[in-house]
Formats: structure tokens, C-alpha cells, sequence
């Protein structure tokens, strides 16, 4: 057999790897297929920031302004930058703060969704939004945060099926799907309780479970706490993660400091994970500066070093994407589809069965009704 001899895109699509979803791929990767990608689409946590540094509610414009300068200095040194859909992805774009060579996921889930009786979070889409409108705007990726936790079915069972709901969304208008399952605290804990520290990594390694199966990157949190389990075990829960983990995986932050976050990235590269998606330990003490041009200067100076100092490690240790399922990069540089592909490719994404001409090489003529 020929070592030039191509390979069927079959292959990516028994992977799930249609062909919106693996372009969406190669638009958030680093060139070696690693991630190195950025939040700015915290809302909530955001704003209590602003408001602690203003002393008062911060304005629209104000927010605004606050995620365009964040994305000015940091998009232009990661693979992607993930964005929410209310204040900042169309302010981005409209204002060219946003590099055509730098990949944009849009974040679909309503900040700050309800809740159950015993506090549990019941996910929702941003009013306004969906998956159809992120895929319109030109994103090249949808990321689902879903707060998970497999011991309190109530809130499970309602964020499982929220899950799937856009795990079809987004298969149906072939984007990239990004899941970010997060543990939380219920009843009467808080995140410092025991109860929640002694589970969180249990959590995270059964939601990987449970949920990796549904999208095309997962975007996890570190299993366990640093400073509560030895880092001896901390190591066999990321290495229970990777095993765990259906598709190619990446660090979130948790709004961690950023020396605990490095420490946290050298550790899950190590154990298989492809990259980082991490939000406020590269940026969070922006707001802490006590002018808009010293936040500026703290975006361009601190908060780019943090990026460059993870972006090295990813691009140096971390697993490319596509170890997660088999390929090298130059069995992808020989994938080829046959001819009349696009017969099978479906307008709505649902399977319309072989339609495409058969025992003949010339391309198909058009129909009386397709000729305008």
C-alpha cells in the first residue's frame, strides 16, 4: 500500500468531524493543533468587579468598553477568544479589535440562569440568542458552560438535557460545540465546605463521563483543589480525567490566581490535555487598576505575559486534537472526499440518504427546477 494513498473523509465523519465543525477546529488551534484560547465572556463576575472598582453599577458602555480592551490586548496572542453574545462579539468585530487570524467562540447559556430548591443551577439559553444566530454572525464555535453535578439529579437531569439540546443544535448548523461542565456547591454548602472539596474531583472526572460524548471539545475544570489533595493525587485525578474524556480537552482557570493556573496548565498538559481555555486568571486584577489608561497598560503588559507564559507550555506539551482520536497531522493533509460529495451533505443536518449521482464521473446536470 502506497504511504501517498488518501485517506476518506469517512474517517472525520465517524468522528463527528463534518465539515463546519473541523474548519471551526482548525480556525481556534495553534498550527501544531493545540489550543491556547481566552475568555472575556464573564458577565456576571464581571460586572461585581466593575462595581467594586467603581463603587457603583457599571453602564452598558462601560462593560462594553471593558471587554474590547481585554480582547485588543489578548486576541492577537492566542489560537481563539471566547466571547459573550450580549456585549462584546458584535462590539468586537464592528470595531476591528478582533484579528481575522484569531478563531471567536460565542457563548450561548444566559449568565446567571435560575436555580432549584436547593440552589442547584438550571441552565438556559441567552434571551435573544441561539445557536442558529452565533453560526449567522460568522463564530467559529459555540461554547455551553452547564453547571453539573451528578449527585443532585434534579439539576442533573435538567442540564443533561440542556446539553444535548445544543450538542443538536449545533450539529444540525455544523459548528464547533464547546461543553464546559462545572461542579458546584448545593443545600447548604459553600465552595470553602468540605463536603464540596471532598467531591469536586469526583465530580469532574464522572461529569467527563457523563457529558464528553456530547461536543467536540471539552473544556474541564482541574479535578480537585490544589492545597487539599497531595499533588501526587492530584496528577492520578488528571490522569483519571484524560481516560475519562471522549474528545480532546481543555483547562479551564475558575478564577484562580495566576501562578496557581500555571501550575494547574503544566500539570494537565503533562496528563494529555490539549490546551487551555481560561478566563480570569490572565486578566482578573484589570479592574484593580485605578484608570482606564492603567488598565490598558496592565492589559498590554501583565495580562499578555500570562498569556505567552501558558501559550509555550500548551504549544510545547500539550496533546494536538487529533491524538484524541487516532490521526496523525499527515494522515489529516491526505483526507479526500469523492465527488459529488455535497449531495450528502445536508442543508438542515439531518440525513437525507445517498442522493448523490451514481455511475458516472461527470458532474451531474441540473434539473429543470434548478436552472434560474
Amino acid at each position: 500500500m502506497s504511504d501517498r494513498q488518501t485517506v476518506s473523509v469517512s474517517r472525520l465523519l465517524g468522528l463527528g468531524l463534518s465539515p463546519g465543525k473541523l474548519r471551526g477546529l482548525q480556525r481556534i488551534c495553534n498550527a501544531n493543533g493545540t489550543l491556547t484560547m481566552v475568555a472575556t465572556d464573564q458577565n456576571s463576575s464581571m460586572i461585581s468587579m466593575m462595581k467594586d472598582a467603581l463603587k457603583r453599577d457599571p453602564s452598558y458602555e462601560e462593560i462594553v468598553d471593558a471587554k474590547i480592551s481585554l480582547t485588543d490586548a489578548l486576541a492577537p496572542h492566542c489560537s481563539a477568544i471566547l466571547v459573550d453574545a450580549y456585549y462584546g462579539v458584535w462590539n468586537t468585530v464592528a470595531s476591528f479589535h478582533l484579528p481575522k487570524e484569531t478563531g471567536v467562540l460565542v457563548r450561548v447559556e444566559k449568565s446567571g440562569g435560575g436555580k432549584n430548591a436547593v440552589g442547584a443551577p438550571l441552565g438556559a439559553v441567552e434571551p435573544g440568542m441561539s445557536v442558529a444566530k452565533i453560526k449567522r454572525l460568522g463564530a467559529d464555535a459555540v461554547k455551553l458552560l452547564a453547571q453539573f453535578e451528578p449527585e443532585e439529579p434534579d439539576s442533573a437531569e435538567h442540564q443533561f438535557a440542556f446539553v444535548q439540546y445544543i450538542y443538536e443544535e449545533c450539529r444540525k448548523h455544523d459548528i464547533l460545540f464547546l461543553l464546559e461542565p462545572v461542579s458546584f456547591p448545593f443545600g447548604e454548602e459553600k465552595k470553602t465546605s468540605k463536603s464540596y472539596l471532598d467531591r469536586k474531583a469526583r465530580t469532574v472526572i464522572e461529569s467527563a463521563h457523563y457529558l464528553s460524548r456530547y461536543c467536540d471539545v471539552y473544556k474541564a475544570e482541574f479535578p480537585g483543589t490544589m492545597g487539599h489533595e497531595s499533588e501526587s493525587q492530584l496528577i492520578k485525578n488528571l490522569e483519571a480525567l484524560n481516560a475519562a474524556s471522549q474528545k480532546p480537552w481543555v483547562l479551564l482557570s475558575a478564577g484562580v490566581d495566576f501562578p496557581d493556573y500555571f501550575k494547574q496548565v503544566q500539570m494537565a498538559m503533562a496528563a494529555g490535555a490539549s490546551g487551555v481555555l481560561g478566563g480570569r486568571a490572565f486578566w482578573k486584577e484589570y479592574f484593580q487598576q485605578g484608570s482606564q489608561d492603567r488598565r490598558d497598560e496592565f492589559a498590554r503588559g501583565e495580562c499578555v505575559k500570562r498569556v505567552k507564559q501558558v501559550d509555550e507550555v500548551v504549544k510545547k506539551n500539550g496533546k494536538p486534537w487529533f491524538y484524541r482520536y487516532g490521526l496523525t497531522l499527515e494522515q489529516l493533509h491526505r483526507m479526500r472526499a469523492v465527488e459529488n460529495w455535497h449531495f450528502e451533505y445536508s442543508e438542515s443536518g439531518d440525513p437525507t440518504g445517498p442522493a448523490r449521482p451514481r455511475g458516472s464521473t461527470a458532474a451531474p446536470k441540473p434539473t429543470k427546477d434548478q436552472v434560474y
